[in-house]
């Protein structure tokens, strides 16, 4: 399994006296008590600093200082704001695009921003491109599938389509993106596309603040997000998906052979987790291995109508988290995506869904919120 948490636009400015790296501590806290030995590592999706000073940058490191796992970051239109990433780039001390191969998964990080006029004008050089459909051609000799990370949806860029389609050729499962400031989650059949809630200019869910979760188990693309005020254990199925996640597998074989339930609970002195397949009881057992990780074999059934699959985990002083997902049934598994509309946009956006943090109010200043 390959696992991160993604901590949404930061943002950070003396604007608002800088209040979203108070988020940002209160997240770095909550990952490295909970979560820090079961993911591999956090994600930031560009917007950090707000006007791409060196002073914001500066800020934001001394945050993130104690943070326990390894981070990777990506920029977006407001660290180009003065017209080149200097001070990003002396921020990450690491030049994009880049890949890395983790649990067996191509994640590649792009940076769609600097090939561009500046503001939202994103794209990609014709050097990354190239850089990119290269690494996506060598994904096919990798054992799992790949992942992308980029600012924001192809659907928002120059040549997207291209894009868009050359990802569902490739079998990428994820692509994680920001820019949108609101939780939403797009399958157009192919590829899921997420994007996490700013952490620095928070419109919907009345400015609650928080991080994501996500993961790619065996092909199965999971993602659910985790308010600072949410109590813990946090519980999240990673196999098999919910129907919203369910996409076509390009290449036969991405999935194991042998369905199992399989869940990422937080480190919480968990002592037990069971679940329940629409009245089927199903007793868990942690993975072997796998910190974090319980699994047990899924029940053979086959429906036409969506089963509801939930999890509950209970620690040793008592305390429940949960989890649900409705599994695909046969007709959701035959026909992929119902749109008709162009790959990578979010006309391909899955209704709301708030126990996973999805609103789907599109509530951020890039749709239906104020200007920042």
């Amino acid at each position: 399994m390959l696992s991160w948490v993604h901590f949404g636009d930061l943002h950070a400015s003396n604007d608002d006296a800088y209040h979203s790296l108070d988020h940002l501590k209160s997240m770095v806290g909550h990952v490295n008590a909970h979560l820090a030995d079961r993911i591999d590592f956090a994600y930031l999706p560009g917007d950090n600093a707000n006007n791409g000073t060196p002073e914001q940058f500066r800020r934001i490191l001394g945050t993130l200082r104690d943070l326990s796992v390894p981070l990777h970051a990506i920029p977006g239109d407001h660290d180009f704001e003065p017209g080149h990433l200097n001070a990003f780039v002396s921020f990450t001390n690491a030049p994009l695009p880049a890949s890395l191969i983790v649990k067996g998964h191509r994640c590649l990080f792009l940076d769609i921003v600097s090939a561009g006029r500046g503001g939202p004008d994103f794209r990609l050089s014709e050097a990354d491109r190239a850089w990119l459909d290269q690494e996506l051609d060598r994904s096919a000799f990798d054992r799992a599938p790949p992942v992308v990370f980029m600012h924001a949806y192809p659907g928002d860029i120059a040549e997207g389509e291209s894009l868009a389609y050359a990802f569902a050729h490739a079998n990428v499962a994820i692509v994680d993106t920001g820019h949108t400031h609101y939780n939403e989650l797009l399958n157009d059949g192919w590829v899921i596309y997420a994007s996490t809630r700013s952490t620095g200019q928070i419109e919907e869910d009345e400015g609650q603040a928080g991080f994501s979760v996500v993961a790619v188990d065996g092909g199965a693309v999971s993602w659910k997000f985790h308010r600072l005020d949410a109590p813990y254990p946090f519980v999240m199925i990673t196999q098999p998906c919910d129907w919203r996640l369910y996409r076509r597998r390009f290449r036969p074989g991405a999935m194991d052979d042998t369905p199992h339930v399989r869940v990422l609970v937080s480190n919480d002195d968990v002592v037990s987790v069971t679940a329940d397949l629409s009245g089927i009881p199903i007793e868990l057992k942690p993975a072997g291995g796998e910190a974090g990780v319980w699994q047990a074999p899924l029940p053979a059934v086959s429906a036409t109508e969506r089963m509801t699959l939930s999890v509950t985990a209970r620690t040793a002083d008592g305390r429940i988290g949960h989890d649900e997902i409705a599994l695909p049934s046969v007709s959701d598994a035959g026909r992929g995506a119902t749109r008709s509309a162009t790959l990578g946009t979010d006309a391909h956006a899955v209704d709301a869904w708030p126990e996973h943090g999805i609103t789907g109010s599109q509530l951020g200043p890039n749709k239906n919120g104020h200007g920042w």
